[in-house]
């Protein structure tokens, strides 16, 4: 890996994991996100959207052509079979494309500080194919989350849990982290905690 000061930043559907790594990027972090690749990998005319119409059928595809997401959620997130399909087609394109990314990071200032802000860390494999400087986890209690997804996103209740239930538990995700922050508490006390984390990786990094 690229001599560059990793850190790969995880945490369960609205934790706050974007309001870390949106910290962190002020502070001067390269900011990396798996989801927008994750979207990059299955624009139109790419392979990956190819390879998802052939597995999941053309009723995946909205009229222009392009990825119909919601239709293609509502199958995945409740068949943990389809899921496992999907993460299987675009995976490997995102931890491609991460690399990349990383290696032009390292190109412009050896000693950058990149943020690899990916949901699914625990999940999706990038442990083997990433070596990561430091793991944080954003983490912020169940009922927590429920509420934010149900006044923040417009979720049924039942549609947070399968949200949740779709990914790795607490109890994995917290498994894998070298630093916790925690977001149960005020912005203020979670934004202190992200500068503290700046501060460690400055100090590692150099």
């Amino acid at each position: 890996m690229e001599r560059v000061y990793l850190i790969g930043l995880t945490g369960g559907i609205a934790s706050g994991k974007s309001v870390v790594a949106n910290r962190l990027a002020e502070h001067g972090a390269v900011h990396i996100d798996a989801d927008v690749l994750a979207r990059e990998v299955v624009e139109p005319h790419t392979p990956g959207l190819a390879a998802i119409v052939a597995e999941f059928g053309d009723g995946v595809l909205l009229e222009d052509g392009s990825l119909n997401r919601q239709a293609l959620g509502a199958m995945v997130f409740s068949d943990e079979s389809d899921r496992a399909k999907l993460n299987a087609i675009t995976h490997p394109e995102v931890w491609r494309r991460t690399k990349e990314l990383i290696a032009e990071a390292a190109a412009r200032d050896e000693r950058a500080i990149v943020v690899y802000d990916v949901p699914l860390l625990a999940e999706a494999g990038a442990l083997r194919q990433i070596e990561f400087d430091l793991i944080v986890v954003v983490h912020a209690d169940l009922e927590t989350r429920i509420r934010r997804m149900i006044e923040l996103r417009g979720m049924t209740r039942e549609e947070a849990f399968h949200r949740v239930n779709s990914q790795a538990s607490d109890t994995e995700r917290l498994a894998i982290a070298d630093v916790v922050i925690d977001n149960n508490g005020s912005l203020t006390e979670t934004l202190e905690q992200v500068d503290q984390l700046w501060e460690r990786a400055k100090l590692q990094g150099n």
